[in-house]
């Protein structure tokens, strides 16, 4: 049951951050007259590296998008504290763009060319949503030492 409860959260952490977690990035594409889906193209690149036809670059974006955003979810509800979940996973969020970033954006050209700031944003943005989906679900249990949810070494569950 702990395990399921922890996926299922997770899950749900995960697609929320994916959702809103491209919104500072697009904002600024948009404010400064970029293509708002430039970042789309560049997480495209990830599974075909050598495509230019921007509809399957978009479909490979909600691919690799959709996977790293639920891996991600379902790595954060098992380590966010569960005090101040929104500001860890906010912190958490600019640690995974460091590992993100730092790995892919040296190897892809698309994501290298992605300006540094809003990408950093947008993973803030993520973990602080994947963050906040935890409190909320914290905040509607009413055993907290059987039916929350809540990682790292303060863990709820048992």
């Amino acid at each position: 049951m702990y395990r399921a409860r922890h996926t299922r959260v997770g899950l749900v952490a995960g697609t929320v951050g994916g959702i809103v977690g491209g919104i500072p990035s697009t904002g600024y594409a948009l404010a400064t007259g970029r293509d708002p889906l430039e970042a789309s193209y560049a997480a495209g690149a990830l599974l075909l590296p050598h495509e230019e036809r921007r509809g399957r670059l978009l479909i490979s974006a909600a691919v690799a998008h959709g996977a790293i955003a639920l891996f991600w979810g379902l790595v954060l509800v098992r380590v966010l504290p569960r005090r101040h979940p929104v500001l860890a996973g906010a912190t958490a969020g600019l640690a995974i763009a460091a590992l993100d970033l730092g790995t892919a954006g040296r190897r892809f050209e698309r994501i290298r060319r992605l300006p540094l700031g809003p990408q950093l944003a947008d993973h803030a943005v993520y973990g602080a949503a994947v963050g906040a989906v935890i409190a909320g679900r914290n905040r509607r249990c009413q055993k907290p030492t059987k039916l929350c949810i809540a990682g790292g070494s303060d863990r709820a569950l048992t």
